[in-house]
């Protein structure tokens, strides 16, 4: 991963247009291809980016760029599209590479897992006549928590979170959206479970048409009697 400090502008040239104007910001260069533009504010979303496969060609400007003090051009060109992304560099403060390896993957905490594990072996709480597809079902973007069946037969995807927000949502609108290109399981619907679930992410699984299943941790491991609650 290369790692560049700059003074730079930015532009998006393609299906939309956007303009980052001179500022410092960091640029990330990952080895899959994609670049990325982040400032010191806005959490962990970059400003812009070039998502892979793409193709990074560093080139000297050209005069007039030259004149408002421009010293190196980036142009990041998509691979499937004629998307580019052009940052011109104005003053370069540091720049350096790592390589960081392959990396394992995200390795979900104790209760997160356990909460699948549990789900898998009580599916039936998603309704009568769930079955269970399988666990960790793979696809390209990353494994669905849980694939299962439901009483008629249609395949449902299942992501589960410990504290459900909008980003879990999104993240189970995409594999739903990758699902539903296989002809053997399509059509596929979603259900978002967690043991919380912020009333933004419902709004949103909604609007997507996903289900919401709200999980009793405690229940599933058999450890809270239900029937001694006053409520």
């Amino acid at each position: 991963m290369r790692l560049v400090i700059a003074r730079c502008s930015v532009d998006y040239v393609g299906r939309l247009k956007a303009h980052l104007p001179l500022a410092t910001r960091l640029l990330l260069v990952k080895a899959d291809g994609s670049v990325l533009v982040h400032s010191d504010g806005g959490s962990y979303k970059p400003l812009n980016w070039m998502s892979p496969p793409a193709s990074l060609r560093v080139s000297t400007p050209e005069e007039i760029d030259v004149e408002v003090g421009v010293i190196e051009q980036w142009t990041v060109q998509s691979a499937k599209t004629d998307d580019r992304l052009i940052i011109n560099i104005h003053e370069q403060l540091h720049d350096t590479s790592h390589e960081l390896g392959q990396d394992p993957g995200l390795i979900k905490d104790g209760v997160e897992a356990d909460l699948q594990r549990l789900l898998a072996d009580q599916i039936e709480l998603l309704g009568s006549g769930f079955t269970l597809v399988r666990r960790e079902y793979f696809t390209a973007i990353g494994p669905v928590d849980i694939l299962a069946r439901d009483a008629d037969g249609a395949t449902v995807a299942i992501e589960l979170k410990r504290r459900g927000d909008i980003d879990g949502v999104e993240q189970l609108t995409r594999y739903l959206e990758l699902l539903n290109r296989d002809p053997l399981l399509a059509p596929v619907r979603g259900v978002f479970a967690a043991q919380q679930i912020k009333p933004q992410a419902r709004v949103l699984a909604k609007d997507r048409g996903i289900d919401c299943l709200t999980l009793d941790y405690d229940a599933m491991r058999g450890v809270d009697d239900s029937e001694s609650r006053l409520f």
